[in-house]
């Protein structure tokens, strides 16, 4: 069993919410508990952002919650009318991702038949705040998410799951059920991916030398991001238009082959310049590689636009997408190449440098 660290950030805050309840001798203490549980998140922006937008929420609902129960009672039926504009509230403002908060908030107040009903109420009100602080200093404190080390790793092994497929298929030895269900998961994955790009982006930087250092490396993780997908994109072409390639002349299949291992290469060997353990040199060597069976490719693929055989005509139509997915694919990397040269040679201050731990063997 793998606990990771959002998992152990939520018992954290449920545990020092409790405590500081307990502490502080608020009744229900249980409530800030559950209140710690929805204002967890991955990130410390995200974690601002949602302690803004339930304090909202909580206003709102307690609010409505004393109004309603001091107007008509707190009888099941206004709960669950109360409930009902709340929602309706918290969708016309934006704030869906409060309405399970808010709904507590509601719940927890409404419930009350005592006579000394609003000191309950604001009670009831400040613990689930407590809540709500406690989950917000625990994304700050424990365990801030590492973005760059998990961004890299992660596009990493899903670029070179990729390339291995890129090989098998171009090699004509890939398995075609097994590589159609590989392509399902490396799309998840590469959905993973940008969702994890995003939280990344979302993180503000406090200085504006730390903003220009972020924006620096935004611009390297979102080159390697495309240049993963326009392989996936390759990847998908070649897995269906695998008949249609086998019916051209072995010496196109040829040409297809050697780019493709040229450019599998090349893309490995950026991975490794990216966090500095390939020299220039063997990058420009593999850059003239890529050109030369590039321009091969692309020659002897026009040589068949006037040919007479109208069969080998329709499948030139066809394998048009894959040529050129390839050459978009070989820009794309050629681009990350310049980039990643570029960032090395003119961004060399301490705050350009990239936080990329080593892997760990349980990651």
């Amino acid at each position: 069993m793998k606990l990771g660290a959002r998992i152990l950030k939520t018992g954290i805050a449920i545990t020092l919410a409790l405590y500081a309840a307990i502490l502080l001798e608020i009744p229900s203490p249980g409530l800030a508990g559950i209140s710690a549980v929805f204002a967890i998140q991955p990130s410390v922006y995200r974690s601002y952002l949602t302690a803004l937008e339930q304090l909202q929420a909580n206003v709102i609902g307690a609010l409505l919650a004393i109004a309603f129960a001091l107007a008509f009672g707190n009888n099941p039926f206004v709960i669950g009318l109360t409930s009902v504009l709340i929602i309706a509230l918290a969708l016309k403002l934006r704030l869906e991702n409060t309405i399970p908060i808010a709904l507590v908030t509601v719940i927890a107040i409404m419930e009350y038949e005592g006579a000394d009903f609003l000191d309950f109420a604001l009670l009831r009100f400040v613990t689930i705040m407590f809540g709500i602080l406690a989950a917000s200093v625990v994304n700050l404190v424990f365990m801030p998410p590492k973005y760059e080390t998990k961004l890299y790793h992660r596009m990493a092994a899903n670029t070179e799951e990729i390339l291995k497929w890129i090989r098998l298929n171009s090699r004509k030895a890939s398995d075609f059920a097994s590589l159609k269900a590989d392509l399902d998961k490396m799309k998840e994955k590469m959905i993973k991916l940008n969702h994890l790009y995003l939280l990344y982006q979302e993180e503000r930087s406090y200085t504006k030398k730390a903003r220009y250092a972020k924006s620096r490396k935004l611009v390297l993780f979102r080159q390697m991001l495309a240049t993963t997908s326009r392989a996936l994109e390759t990847l998908k072409l070649l897995h269906r238009l695998e008949n249609e390639l086998h019916r051209m002349p072995s010496a196109f299949q040829d040409h297809i082959q050697n780019e493709l291992n040229s450019l599998v290469n090349y893309h490995e060997q950026m991975l490794l310049k990216f966090i500095g353990k390939v020299k220039t040199q063997h990058s420009s060597y593999m850059l003239n590689e890529v050109s030369i069976c590039g321009q091969q490719l692309i020659q002897t693929f026009m040589s068949y636009q006037n040919n007479e055989d109208s069969e080998q005509y329709k499948t030139w139509l066809h394998l048009f997408p894959l040529v050129s997915s390839i050459i978009d694919y070989s820009e794309k990397v050629e681009h990350l190449d310049l980039l990643i040269s570029s960032f090395y040679t003119y961004h060399n201050n301490p705050e350009d440098e990239l936080h990329i731990q080593e892997k760990r063997e349980d990651e």
